[in-house]
């Protein structure tokens, strides 16, 4: 996000900030002062680095763990009480997690810094250890899964399990699509070797390239992936272009590479598909995500008839400009005054401001990333693209991303941030297995962080119409994100997963359903370049999870039914959202979204009514600038 704001209206900007965080309880001010220099996360929470004995005592501990389970247990289960099934499910819990932390320290030190071979050696190395720990205890999983009927319904209603109600569903639910347990340990093995070194070769390849540096009119050089996307919200056109292809020139150049990863990842895919008994990737995935067929397909369905959204807003973009956008003109000012940098400093008040308005416990919680430095916001070559965030069960989350000191960084901030708190209530109140919340609930919290966040910044704008002219069209660019770009990401998976049952396909294929597609949703409105075809590389998600897209426009706009909601009822929302936060992976979505926030995702009104938003955003815009 940009903006285009005089220095008097910054320097206002930032003193209502600071009024704002003297009124406020938090303990920022003691914060801020180390945030100069403390952009780089600290790990050693986790271990104090590769050589720390812990590590390998930890290893050491699992191994032995997990054998003598195994020993005991194995062939066992259908005769174990309520109890002693409860007593098991803790003890696993105990060596997943300690494994999560193993598994995370590398991973996290790789993420920073891809060019570290130490780091990814060190996280080949765990992986295949953890793998054969997790094959010694996949019996477990298994023989529940084999229970009789009458076995399982009675565990299932024991008292002794009730707090692993929803992890007996999830079991049930995967029951006809399991396999012998020789055969799920090939699996967990060939992995090492097969999808997932595909993808993590993606990942190691991308972090070794080089992009062509571009020199803005102020001779600042910008070089880094980062970078080069922060300059796609220049005032200036032809810096834009010029980053915009620098990035794409790379994936052309390996576009054969990645389709050839892709293809390879899809097929795998295919013929698990084929093992387990899913009629397709995405069966198996929505069974995963515990979302209907019927609510995606209407999801998909209903963003398509209204891509008119998304013409809309970029034909008035094009004629405010005076040019027609191109797909790397998407991002560009409303306004070509310079625009004033937002340093982490004062990002980090920002936000802090922001969500303390919410809640003042909730900002508390946020201000201890930054206190205790679980934020890696440092630009740096080498570094993994994009942001996420990391949760260690047993401890806390970690935040990555790549601040380049705009409103972009910041709303990317907020929404990290949003995922770290949202773990940070489950850690409160779940055990390991109830502590990974469903896809659509996942995103909940990110996109109303960023909701927070956007109202905030519209309060202190005052009566400066420019600047709250500013934040509609980053709120609007951000919807038309969400709602119709991952959609159509999530298209682009149900054409490359259907051509996989057919067979491979390679670079030419993606290249032209990806051109397509986008084109469906540009219409006239936006010019579709060429290095757009290439683009579709830079998307980790159709690697790593396959249909991760759909869900950010399904969260979104439960997201939106909820920050409507909460502006409607104001703070008497707060505690019902916090248990839908705490409740993580303990209930079904969505019935918890009608439990604890009174929200129906399967109301096509919900869907309707997020569109319905974008839509008053689009009219409150043009009436502005008629």
């Amino acid at each position: 996000m940009t903006t285009a704001t005089s220095e008097s209206e910054m320097i206002s900007f930032n003193m209502g900030i600071a009024a704002f965080m003297k009124r406020s309880s938090i303990l920022v001010q003691s914060a801020l002062p180390q945030l100069e220099s403390s952009q780089e996360w600290n790990l050693s929470d986790l271990y104090q680095g590769f050589d720390d004995p812990k590590l390998q005592t930890d290893l050491a501990d699992l191994q032995q763990r997990s054998q003598a389970f195994r020993e005991q247990y194995r062939g066992k289960v259908k005769d174990l009480t309520p109890e002693q099934v409860a007593a098991c499910l803790q003890e696993l819990e105990a060596i997943s997690q300690t494994a999560g932390f193993l598994y995370a320290f590398p991973a996290l030190i790789f993420s920073a810094d891809t060019r570290n071979t130490e780091a990814k050696q060190m996280q080949d190395k765990l992986l295949e250890q953890i793998t054969v720990i997790e094959n010694q205890l996949l019996f477990f999983d298994l023989e529940l899964k084999a229970l009789d009927a009458a076995k399982f319904t009675e565990l299932e209603a024991a008292a002794a399990l009730q707090t692993y109600r929803h992890y007996f569903y999830s079991i049930a639910k995967f029951r006809p699509h399991t396999l012998s347990e020789e055969v799920e340990q090939t699996r967990n093995q060939d992995n090492l070797t097969g999808r997932q070194a595909f993808i993590n070769l993606r990942s190691v390849h991308l972090g070794e390239q080089e992009y062509e540096p571009v020199t803005t009119p102020d001779g600042k050089s910008a070089s880094t992936e980062a970078e080069l996307g922060a300059l796609l919200f220049h005032p200036d056109a032809t810096v834009r272009y010029n980053a915009y292809a620098s990035v794409r020139q790379v994936m052309k150049q390996h576009n054969s590479l990645y389709a050839y990863i892709l293809n390879s990842v899809a097929q795998d895919h295919k013929l698990e598909n084929q093992m387990r008994g899913y009629g397709s990737t995405l069966q198996k995935q929505l069974l995963s995500d515990e979302v209907s067929e019927p609510v995606f397909r209407a999801i998909m369905d209903g963003t398509k008839e209204r891509f008119d959204l998304w013409q809309r807003y970029y034909t008035l973009k094009g004629n405010a400009l005076g040019q027609k956008i191109r797909t790397c003109d998407v991002y560009a000012p409303w306004a070509s005054e310079p625009v004033e940098p937002l340093p982490y400093k004062t990002g980090v008040a920002t936000l802090l401001a922001a969500i303390a308005e919410f809640d003042i416990n909730y900002a508390r919680r946020a201000e201890e990333f930054f206190i205790n430095n679980w934020v890696d916001a440092k630009v740096r070559p080498g570094k993994r693209g994009g942001a996420f965030c990391w949760y260690a069960h047993g401890k806390h989350s970690y935040l990555l991303l790549s601040y380049t000191e705009d409103y972009n960084s910041l709303f990317t901030l907020a929404h990290e941030m949003g995922h770290g708190l949202h773990f940070a209530w489950i850690g409160d109140r779940q055990t390991y297995f109830n502590s990974n919340p469903p896809m659509v609930l996942a995103e909940i919290a990110s996109t109303f962080n960023e909701l927070l966040l956007l109202d905030y910044l519209l309060k202190q704008a005052g009566d400066n119409p420019a600047l709250k002219k500013t934040l509609i069209t980053r709120q609007l660019e951000d919807q038309l994100n969400l709602l119709f770009r991952q959609s159509t990401i999530s298209r682009l998976e149900l054409a490359v997963h259907d051509r996989a049952v057919q067979g491979s396909f390679d670079q030419t294929f993606v290249n032209q359903q990806w051109r397509s597609l986008y084109q469906d949703l540009c219409g006239d409105a936006v010019e579709v370049l060429p290095e757009h075809d290439y683009d579709w590389a830079r998307i980790g998600h159709i690697y790593f999870k396959p249909y991760y897209c759909y869900q950010y426009t399904a969260s979104n706009i439960v997201s939106l039914a909820c920050y409507q909601k909460y502006r409607e009822v104001g703070k008497d929302f707060i505690p019902g959202y916090l248990e839908l936060l705490a409740a993580g992976g303990s209930q079904d979505q969505v019935a918890a979204l009608r439990q604890y926030v009174d929200v129906d995702l399967e109301n096509p009104a919900t869907i309707a009514a997020a569109l319905k938003y974008v839509e008053g955003l689009l009219d409150q815009l043009q009436a502005a600038i008629l």
